[in-house]
């Protein structure tokens, strides 16, 4: 059981409540935090952008992540979404054992 974080923003809250709803009905992820809107800086086809974004915080095993991936892919407006995944070295033995029990 590896537990992973996986990370991605959507340009509004409304596209990442609905990305969040798809992840937890088709039980691949235990739990997504929609966080607060912050602005992303970043390079795109040749200049600046400053793009506000809604985070997406989305805790599962690390066997889900195509799963994971297809769906963000599916649902997400921008041509390359970030979407990264993290390895959780640790955590409260309880909550990890949560994650795997409440993915499929």
């Amino acid at each position: 059981m590896e537990a992973v974080l996986i990370i991605t923003n959507l340009p509004d809250r409304e596209s990442a409540a609905a990305l969040a709803q798809r992840l937890i009905e088709e039980r691949v992820a235990a739990c997504v935090n929609i966080l607060s809107p912050c602005t992303s800086v970043y390079h795109w086809q040749g200049k600046v952008e400053n793009t506000a974004e809604t985070p997406l915080f989305i805790k599962t095993l690390r066997r889900h992540y195509a799963a994971v991936e297809r769906i963000i892919r599916e649902c997400h407006p921008y041509e390359l979404p970030e979407i990264i995944a993290v390895a959780i070295a640790a955590g409260l033995p309880a909550y990890l054992e949560w994650i795997a029990a409440e993915t499929k």
